[in-house]
């Protein structure tokens, strides 16, 4: 028996939609809310595709995706009788590129949502559909859904409740959802010092000698304790670069990029402040650039986060556990509208194995199903 799920997830991923090379995963989804009835808005900002959608009025329940996958680490990377962008179903799994970040997500939304019009083609509330194509490009993840969401609130538009369909189960559907997101912050500094042949190191200032108690204490600063929702702020050291090819020159700078994963208990604006307060410690010549990814974000409760236990609960006969563990999302943007925010994916365990249960996927969508009904009917 065929799988309108199934069926749908192999369509877009035979599509390869790498960041921002939208190649015809959206106009697939698009044809089938157009046949819905929903209304259709592109957006595109800087080559990135995206577009909004939605269908009736009043309270809205909106679904947030991104088409496109990671980018490709070349075929020799893949079984020949696998290519990546060719899905195969063995033994019950669905492999292939964007399995399960996030193209089965994303069908499991679009039939979801055909299951509900047909059912209740008259609902009241408002139904709609956020997705980009740059969720996985480079630290500027998110560009588009942060100008999407940016043209819709110049508007007024308001979302009350958002559900992402990132990969939030740990070893069975609904056993984990997320219900907010860290918060995630990039210091890229340049320590800047005196370059000179190592022959002539008197007349020389080395970045890297200069900067190593710097590196240290930056690392074993204790940023926060984390709280009853969050775990501790986290930094880690990134990337680190200084010096040419030459073994025999000292080099003039030192660059360092550190990534901070952060609680509610700090602000960005706080740690762009401590970590000023250290760097001026060692009496460093530096220069320092931030890029704020976002903001952390939490739905302690609500309607969303009790509609999404329930569904749970009415499927899988388990109650989901709460977290805000792991990276950030474009969960954050999408807060800036008003809206309660939960993510409900797959497991997350087979996510780099570019393989979903196809049992998993069908079971998602009556659980998104689920959800349009106890929310907008």
């Amino acid at each position: 028996m065929s799988c309108p799920v199934l069926e749908l997830t192999q369509q877009l991923m035979m599509s390869p939609s790498l960041s921002n090379q939208e190649t015809g995963g959206q106009a697939i989804i698009i044809a089938r809310l157009q046949a819905l009835g929903f209304t259709i808005e592109p957006m595109v900002f800087d080559n990135t595709i995206n577009f909004w959608s939605w269908r009736g009025n009043g309270r809205t329940l909106a679904f947030s995706g991104h088409t496109e996958v990671v980018p490709s680490y070349g075929e020799q990377s893949w079984d020949k009788e696998n290519p990546q962008f060719k899905p195969a179903l063995r033994d019950g799994m669905l492999y292939g590129r964007g399995a399960v970040d996030m193209k089965g997500s994303l069908a499991a939304m679009v039939v979801a949502a055909e299951r509900f019009v047909k059912q209740h083609p008259h609902h009241e509330g408002r139904l709609a559909f956020l997705i980009t194509s740059d969720e996985e490009a480079s630290a500027h993840n998110g560009i588009g859904t942060v100008k999407v969401v940016d043209t819709l609130r110049a508007r007024n538009e308001r979302l009350d409740y958002c559900l992402v369909g990132e990969p939030s189960s740990k070893r069975q559907v609904g056993d984990v959802i997320k219900n907010g997101r860290c918060g995630s912050l990039i210091a890229n500094i340049v320590v800047k010092g005196v370059q000179d042949n190592i022959s002539y190191q008197h007349l020389a200032d080395n970045p890297v000698h200069r900067a190593i108690k710097l590196l240290q204490t930056l690392v074993s600063t204790e940023w926060d304790q984390g709280n009853a929702f969050f775990p501790p702020t986290t930094m880690q050291i990134a990337n680190i670069h200084a010096g040419t090819s030459s073994i025999h020159a000292i080099p003039s700078e030192l660059i360092v990029q550190l990534h901070f994963l952060f609680s509610t208990e700090l602000t960005d604006e706080i740690i762009r402040k401590r970590v000023d307060a250290i760097l001026q410690q060692y009496g460093l010549y530096y220069h320092i650039d931030w890029w704020l990814s976002g903001n952390p974000f939490l739905t302690t409760h609500g309607e969303l986060l009790e509609a999404v236990v329930r569904a749970v609960q009415q499927y899988q006969e388990i109650t989901p556990r709460l977290e805000t563990t792991g990276g950030t999302s474009y969960g954050p943007f999408i807060a800036r509208m008003g809206a309660q925010i939960v993510e409900l994916g797959p497991v997350s365990t087979t996510i780099h194995k570019e393989c979903v249960s196809a049992a998993d996927l069908q079971l998602l969508s009556r659980m998104y199903q689920r959800i349009m009904e106890l929310l907008i009917l």
